[in-house]
């Protein structure tokens, strides 16, 4: 009769939890650039495989395509730079215009705040004068001296990382199979790493193509309603970036999208028009496009993904809800993959 095995303590699993996600969020520095490396080489994966199908080698290949993700990136980006810029200059003199627009929606609110105040006078007495709080910000004149090198330098990281995971990832998998101890596992292994591989890169592939394609569709329509080809470029690259955050990305971008259009736009109803585009097009996108392409077998629960796009993006903010659902669909796929843990990967459905 073979001894029973030992089991961890509630207490202890809640503690190694704890300390894992301690460690997540004080390392972020060296986790988050391996990971956005591994998140691009997923990307360029597919790519790379259907460049060595035509006699391309693999080192030449994710050079071919990381270089061509670089060049289209400065490209994007020198484009817009300028209409952000004069977005950034234009909010806060066009939100003192906005105000006569936003007074008449939100009369019935100020009336509710006038006598909510009215009602608390009356509590505290005539004489109660209102608490002022005030804030002071000391800024630092060498922290821009120090940031600067320090995001080229994690910029540089991502790239070498990405192009290293392209070239090498694979022979990086075979010497961790080295290890194991038996043929059989080492055989099970690789089917099992081979198929995670290449599902999680064909999700993220897919899902980049139909959010640039979405980005790509929006400022177009802009463009046609008359917004600046530069300044509707601003918008879809916004929309395609946000929409790797399921919910919380759309939510956000809806609400950009109203600050947009009442700055814009004079007319009520042309001030509301890019967010109702914006929400059409999200719309035929989440419960049309993407299930037709992917279909059944990388849907998620939306209440796993809300959980997940807020603990990740808790821990390492605006990358973390980006890398939320890639890291959830890496962790699907490896549950329904082991033998015996399937019914969780069913949970997250």
């Amino acid at each position: 009769m073979s001894p029973l095995r030992p089991r961890a303590s509630t207490a202890l699993v809640v503690l190694a939890t704890l300390a894992v996600g301690y460690t997540l969020w004080v390392a972020q520095d060296v986790i988050l650039p391996v990971l956005l490396a591994m998140f691009f080489a997923m990307i360029g994966n597919p790519i790379i495989r259907g460049l060595q199908r035509v006699f391309i080698p693999r080192a030449i290949g994710a050079m071919l395509v990381l270089l061509l993700g670089l060049a289209g990136t400065v490209a994007l980006g020198s484009q817009l730079v300028e209409p952000a810029a004069e977005w950034a200059r234009q909010v806060p003199r066009e939100m003192r215009d906005l105000a006569p627009k936003l007074r008449e929606l939100t009369k019935p609110v100020k009336a509710a705040n006038e006598a909510a105040q009215d009602f608390a006078r009356a509590t505290d007495g005539e004489d109660a004068q209102p608490v002022e709080v005030v804030r002071t910000e000391v800024n630092d004149p060498y922290k821009s001296l120090t940031t600067t090198p320090m995001m080229i330098a994690s910029v540089l990281a991502v790239v070498l990382l990405t192009f290293f995971f392209m070239v090498y990832g694979q022979n990086l998998q075979r010497n961790a199979l080295s290890l194991l101890p038996t043929r059989q596992q080492k055989r099970v292994t690789v089917e099992i790493l081979q198929s995670i591989e290449r599902e999680v890169s064909r999700y993220v592939l897919t899902i980049s193509v139909i959010n640039a394609l979405l980005g790509l569709l929006l400022a177009g329509i802009f463009y046609l309603l008359g917004v600046p080809l530069a300044e509707a470029l601003l918008w879809g690259t916004m929309a395609m970036i946000l929409n790797f955050a399921p919910y919380v990305g759309p939510l956000i971008g809806i609400i950009i999208m109203l600050m947009m259009g009442f700055v814009a736009f004079d007319e009520l109803w042309m001030s509301l028009l890019p967010a109702g585009i914006y929400l059409g097009l999200h719309t035929l996108e989440g419960q049309i496009l993407t299930p037709i392409v992917l279909g059944r077998q990388m849907r998620l629960s939306p209440l796993v993904l809300i959980l997940a796009l807020m603990l990740f993006g808790w821990l390492w903010g605006i990358i973390g809800l980006l890398l939320a659902v890639p890291l959830l669909v890496c962790v699907k796929i490896v549950l329904a993959r082991i033998e015996g843990l399937e019914g969780w990967a069913t949970l997250l459905e």
